[in-house]
């Protein structure tokens, strides 16, 4: 089973849409592929248990039919940092348990697996723990949604900073156009062409799109193992 962890530069930069659409493009190639989501912070009550609106979309997006529970173990209903809403909800967030639950996807009959952080990249999980030293742990390849806007040049370099320091590879990264007031957003994208030390891997539409589709690069491929 390939996997890839998606981190973002901040919160709300689209790392579920790219998700989503990263999780569509595998399955054109007729590859069985889900989304995991291990913590959610915002989310309602519906078919009897909590549920988050990103979690579905990536449960939704995939070709496997699995429980909702195991997309999205950790899940609470205020839209507030993960770690605070747990201790509010009594719940620990570990990163033993997080490992435990990503175990359960190597019995599945699976070829890919696209694990969706939350906020962005250095998300305290508990006291201790930051959401990227569990991903170090597991050796997990990462990609980074640079969300384009006002301040993106300074998020997306500090970010990939920090996870070359975490001893992670960073794959490469997605370009996604969340704001459409942007100004001289082609010149941003260029900078960040030109700054960020790892391979351009697609660009991302709007999401205001009727027919969103990923402005996908080889160095996509190959970052996905779907080169052959």
């Amino acid at each position: 089973m390939n996997q890839v962890f998606i981190t973002g530069t901040d919160t709300e930069v689209g790392k579920t849409y790219v998700s989503s659409l990263l999780i569509k493009y595998i399955k054109q190639h007729k590859r069985s592929v889900t989304g995991f989501k291990p913590i959610a912070a915002g989310a309602e009550q519906a078919f009897g248990e909590l549920v988050n609106e990103d979690a579905l979309t990536l449960l939704e997006s995939g070709n496997v039919a699995l429980p909702y529970k195991l997309i999205n173990p950790f899940c609470f209903e205020p839209p507030i940092a993960p770690h605070i809403a747990a201790k509010k909800a009594g719940v620990e967030i570990s990163k033993t348990a997080l490992s435990s639950h990503l175990d359960v996807f190597k019995h599945q009959e699976l070829d890919h697996l696209i694990i969706e952080g939350a906020g962005g990249w250095a998300l305290p999980i508990n006291d201790n723990d930051l959401l990227s030293d569990w991903v170090a742990e597991q050796n997990l390849p990462v990609i980074l949604v640079v969300g384009l806007k006002l301040g993106c040049l300074n998020h997306a370099l500090l970010t990939l900073s920090h996870i070359k320091q975490s001893g992670v590879k960073c794959v490469g990264w997605i370009a996604n156009y969340v704001d459409d007031g942007m100004l001289e957003q082609d010149e941003n994208l260029q900078t960040l062409k030109a700054r960020l030390d790892c391979p351009l891997l697609a660009i991302a539409p709007n999401c205001k799109n009727d027919k969103p589709k990923l402005q996908v690069y080889q160095a996509l491929n190959t970052a996905l193992n779907l080169a052959n």
